[in-house]
């Protein structure tokens, strides 16, 4: 019997060890939110994505999205500390709250554009 090998999919939330940290760096094992596509995760063992939060402190950080309905407790999404990670050498694992809903990863989307100005309107 064969058994599915997990892969990170966009809009997942998953348990990953953020150390070795520097400065303001998140640091620990936090969730956090994927951006990049399976597709690119799989091939190349690594995650594009933000780190989350529950600490009450980002309610006021203006680059923070509130994540508080998926998590049912207070949760944010820390949008100006977005993340290249090798996923499988640091041992993420899915997280129990799953995925984002649609519109608060298109918030997420929109507001990394914001910070970084990829795209123009």
């Amino acid at each position: 019997m064969s058994r599915a090998v997990w892969v990170p999919e966009r809009q997942d939330i998953i348990w990953i060890n953020f150390n070795p940290q520097v400065g303001r760096e998140m640091r620990d094992m936090h969730p956090m939110l994927v951006l990049s596509p399976k597709a690119f995760n799989d091939r190349t063992s690594i995650v594009i994505g933000f780190p989350m939060s529950t600490a009450a402190y980002n309610a006021t950080n203006p680059f923070a999205i509130d994540n508080s309905k998926t998590a049912k407790q207070p949760s944010y999404i820390i949008c100006n500390q977005p993340k290249s990670i090798d996923w499988r050498q640091r041992g993420a694992t899915p997280h129990p709250w799953k995925r984002v809903s649609d519109a608060i990863f298109q918030t997420a989307r929109l507001e990394l554009n914001d910070i970084i100005e990829l795209v123009t309107p």
